[in-house]
């Protein structure tokens, strides 16, 4: 905690602060795409991405889940998906899922959580969805096989979303599914057959 909490007394002092890069920023955001990923700390969306202060609104939870619409009551992903097209008008919503994700590893294997039982009321609202390959499909799914459909599984979900539709239907919005490699930093993109490919570059 000590090298976070000296990093950020002295981040006034860096080169990108003093230039004047950051004070314009309190002018106003204008992100570029919404990015749904994972709260976990190995997958870093600006360093993934190269973005910069500014260029994606980000939402993060465990597994990277996204409520369908009304399912969960009152949410943080509503209210960020909504405020991301409505008020900040993003045109691209990135759902990225990753490899070692505990949240995936937990469903595949069939975890008892009832030692957690905040995490798992929020898995649960994945597993329904998993279920054709957790059960059905293969015999022992693997861990991409299990992270990339709930990939699909959550663009589905935001296509429940009233404000997402009718930006899709009017081609003011495009989804991308991608798969993240945490060993290996491949990216992989779902393409429109279904499958995840990595970017040839």
């Amino acid at each position: 905690m000590k090298a976070l909490l000296d990093r950020a007394r002295t981040f006034t002092q860096r080169a990108e602060f003093e230039s004047g890069e950051y004070r314009k920023l309190a002018e106003g955001q204008y992100p570029e795409a919404l990015f749904i990923t994972c709260s976990d700390s190995r997958v870093i969306p600006a360093l993934i991405t190269g973005a910069r202060p500014g260029e994606i609104f980000e939402l993060r939870n465990a597994g990277n889940i996204v409520p369908a619409y009304g399912q969960h009551g009152t949410s943080g992903e509503a209210a960020t998906v909504e405020y991301a097209l409505e008020v900040l008008g993003v045109q691209d919503i990135v759902v990225c899922g990753h490899s070692h994700c505990g949240a995936m590893g937990a469903l595949r294997s069939g975890d008892d959580l009832t030692a957690l039982p905040g995490v798992d009321a929020w898995l649960r609202l994945a597993r329904p969805q998993l279920a054709p390959v957790l059960t059905g499909e293969c015999d022992d799914p693997s861990m991409p096989d299990v992270a990339q459909r709930n990939v699909v599984n959550q663009l589905a979900a935001l296509r429940s979303y009233p404000v997402v539709r009718q930006r899709l239907d009017t081609g003011r919005l495009r989804l991308h599914g991608w798969y993240y490699e945490v060993d290996t930093g491949r990216l992989h993109e779902l393409d429109e057959d279904g499958r995840f490919r990595v970017h040839a570059g």
